[in-house]
């Protein structure tokens, strides 16, 4: 009888070591184990043989990314306070024992760690904030990411962690604060709009006087060729009275006749006097008759014909 209970109690005591010799250690985590207290090994995802009775796992260690959400309030040298809230991204170091044993026994517990990341990364942050002032923190995201970066990569790796990402995704103010900041930017985005009505007026200026100047720079032109012209044509047209042994003086009455016509027919609404008397057409055209002094020869020259321009009034 007391036989049989120790076989009974030896093949139970062999059942329940194969039983727990085998551990599955699940994808993205290590095992450490201990014996008698002591660090033994790491065990890694997979299937595997444990010593029994004698191993026994200490601490389970996930190796994937970890976050959380931090709100915390900071104070700048113009004595601003400012609150902050910010995500925070991190994981294990690797998966190398010392770096296992680090995350493994540095704390006391998980809470722990926790408290001292958290705390360490608001003392950074609120240490940076402090020698700025308020209206610089908003554009300084980045700058408090790489100094936070910069003053704890250090102290994590000791612990066997390294910081992934900060984000810092809200800035606030009190709201007195934020109040007289954003009447500031209101006042300069005023001020910024006043200036850029003000240089369009003057480009629009600018633009018409150009243009005025170029147009009366064509009209110019425009006169200067119409003269060339006329010169052109009271010259033709002298040869050929010239050749038909005509009264030169009939060219200037004809062109004074179509000025007169041109005048009446454009004149929109304008009131002109001429003198239509009898001793009124004989004035005129004896002051024409006067201008036969005017050499009509095919040979005159550039600047006679200008000054035979001017003399017929069109200048």
């Amino acid at each position: 009888m007391n036989y049989s209970i120790i076989g009974l109690l030896f093949w139970g005591f062999i059942a329940y070591a194969l039983f727990t010799a085998f551990v599955a250690v699940p994808q993205g985590n290590v095992y450490v184990s201990t014996i008698f207290g002591k660090f033994y090994r790491i065990l890694k995802p997979g299937l595997t043989l444990k010593i029994p009775v004698l191993e026994s796992i200490y601490k389970r260690i996930s190796i994937q990314n970890r976050s959380n959400e931090l709100s915390f309030q900071a104070i700048t040298i113009d004595q601003a306070n400012v609150y902050f809230k910010t995500l925070l991204i991190y994981c294990v170091l690797d998966d190398e024992e010392e770096t296992i044993q680090n995350v493994a026994f540095k704390f006391m517990n998980e809470q722990n760690f926790n408290q001292s990341l958290f705390r360490s990364i608001e003392g950074t942050i609120r240490s940076f904030v402090a020698i700025k002032k308020q209206e610089e923190v908003l554009s300084l995201r980045e700058e408090i990411v790489r100094h936070v970066k910069q003053e704890l990569d250090g102290t994590l790796a000791e612990w066997g962690f390294k910081l992934l990402d900060l984000q810092i995704n809200e800035i606030q103010f009190d709201e007195a604060i934020s109040k007289s900041m954003a009447e500031v930017v209101a006042s300069n985005n005023l001020l910024q709009a006043a200036h850029n009505q003000g240089e369009s007026i003057r480009i629009i200026k600018v633009k018409e006087a150009e243009a005025e100047r170029e147009a009366s720079k064509l009209r110019g032109q425009g006169t200067a060729l119409f003269r060339e012209e006329v010169a052109r044509g009271i010259s033709k047209a002298a040869k050929e009275i010239k050749a038909a042994d005509l009264d030169p003086s009939f060219v200037l009455f004809s062109m004074w006749l179509e000025s007169m016509r041109y005048i009446a027919k454009e004149g929109k609404g304008n009131l002109l006097f001429f003198d239509g008397s009898n001793s009124g057409q004989k004035q005129t055209i004896k002051e024409l008759m006067a201008m036969r002094t005017f050499p009509l020869s095919t040979d005159v020259s550039e600047e006679s014909k200008k000054e035979f321009s001017m003399n017929t009034g069109l200048e």
